[in-house]
């Protein structure tokens, strides 16, 4: 019965959303008429007081500050710079543009929190300069949207939050927890460039212009305010001088020091940047609102429940049920955004992870990766629209096989963490 009910669910919000309707009012829709029909008419008093208690919840005031940090730093040239300075390091390495493409990301994404916004940003100056010197279209593209996909995983992430947020994980637990696998999963990225041009050195003419160790050192000072606001942000949380949300705070703060100091936001910018984290905050609490409603009610029938106590009452091994839910969700983010991924998800399946004993702060980096994968995978690769968007030239072809290369690191990651639970659970260990 339980497993009708929920196929019942979700036949219903896949009609939805195959009809045009957006994830957020879908969610609620199912929510509120499940709830209704299923549960009692009384219930929608409930779902009510759900939507004002998880709209006024301090702890999600921690979102629409980062990304108020994440906009500013967005419209000012700190992206540029911090490519810029990586390649001049880089030097004459089989694709070093590809690689500074992918360590800018990682860079970019310490101060931003978004992937779709870490790829078009650094896209835009990456991807002209790779095609330049004569780089293939495909890597160059590859890598800047697979490179892009470590906005949501290096901290601090949107993506995190939100799952903080539905699990009742701790957020800076979580943040904490994605450093180590942020830049493990960067090493192979850059790794598999370096392969694909030693195979093929006409992928990525190397670099003819020679810089002077004197430059590469300047160039240090442009990206020292990228390095201070990161750790403002993730520092304070990891000494525990800070909560995530007055980090956020701070992050604010200091990236409005950085681009008034630059003298990069002007009046109109600033009311760009608003009107873009109003936007962004208002999805962020529709989704949140709408994946309560719909976590409620299946909660209410005790669905989750009744799924967990099947799975947990299988004769197979917890890591089987561990990889079956892995590969749902990776077929699941070839179809849906990341952020819809864990408002329909993770409600779901978290009860049952818990029940098998592994660990919450574990398990959110194994979805985060599993949604990295899906930003880069058609036919709703979020990282490929953005790119084709902010470099209309390209072909979109051109978009989803080059990046298509970087799927296998990206799971290989994903194996490596799934087998080894340490690496992403060493750091938050040190903090208790």
């Amino acid at each position: 019965m339980d497993f009708l009910m929920f196929g019942a669910f979700i036949v219903s919000l896949l009609l939805l959303l195959i009809a045009g309707v957006p994830v957020a009012v879908s969610l609620g829709i199912v929510g509120i008429v499940g709830g209704a029909l299923l549960i009692s008419p009384a219930m929608i008093d409930q779902l009510s007081q759900i939507a004002f208690t998880q709209s006024s919840s301090f702890v999600l005031i921690v979102a629409p500050l980062f990304v108020l940090m994440s906009e500013i730093i967005s419209s000012s040239s700190i992206g540029t710079r911090l490519f810029t300075v990586v390649q001049m390091w880089l030097g004459r390495l089989p694709g070093a543009l590809g690689m500074a493409a992918v360590i800018s990301c990682s860079g970019f994404a310490a101060i931003c929190g978004s992937s779709p916004v870490t790829a078009a940003t650094i896209g835009k100056v990456a991807i002209p300069e790779m095609s330049k010197i004569g780089y293939s279209e495909r890597l160059a593209l590859g890598a800047t949207a697979a490179g892009g996909t470590l906005g949501i995983l290096i901290p601090p992430s949107i993506a995190l939050i939100l799952y903080g947020v539905i699990t009742e994980t701790s957020i800076g637990d979580l943040f904490i927890a994605g450093i180590i696998p942020g830049i493990m999963t960067a090493i192979l990225l850059c790794f598999t460039i370096f392969v694909i041009v030693l195979k093929n050195p006409s992928l990525a003419p190397a670099v003819q212009e020679k810089v002077r160790m004197k430059e590469r050192v300047t160039g240090l000072i442009h990206v020292t305010p990228i390095l201070i606001l990161a750790f403002l942000v993730i520092g304070s949380i990891y000494i525990g001088m800070t909560t995530p949300t007055e980090s956020a705070a701070f992050g604010v703060v200091g990236a409005l020091v950085i681009v008034f100091t630059m003298r990069q936001l002007g009046l109109k910018n600033l009311s760009t940047v608003l009107s873009n984290t109003v936007k962004t905050t208002g999805m962020f609490f529709l989704l949140v609102i709408g994946g309560m409603f719909t976590s409620f009610v299946l909660t209410r029938l005790r669905i989750p429940q009744g799924m967990a106590e099947f799975i947990l009452g299988l004769e197979v091994p917890g890591w089987a049920i561990i990889v079956i839910i892995n590969v749902l969700i990776l077929i699941l983010g070839m179809f849906l955004d990341p952020m819809s991924i864990l408002v329909i998800v993770v409600p779901i399946f978290f009860p049952t992870v818990v029940g098998l004993g592994f660990d919450p702060i574990w398990f959110g980096i194994l979805v985060t990766i599993n949604m990295e994968i899906g930003a880069i995978t058609p036919p709703v690769g979020f990282n490929l629209f953005v790119l084709k968007s902010v470099i209309p030239n390209v072909k979109m072809s051109d978009v989803v096989v080059g990046s298509l290369w970087f799927v296998v690191p990206l799971l290989a990651s994903l194996i490596i963490i799934g087998i080894f639970p340490k690496i992403a659970l060493y750091l938050p260990s040190l903090m208790s």
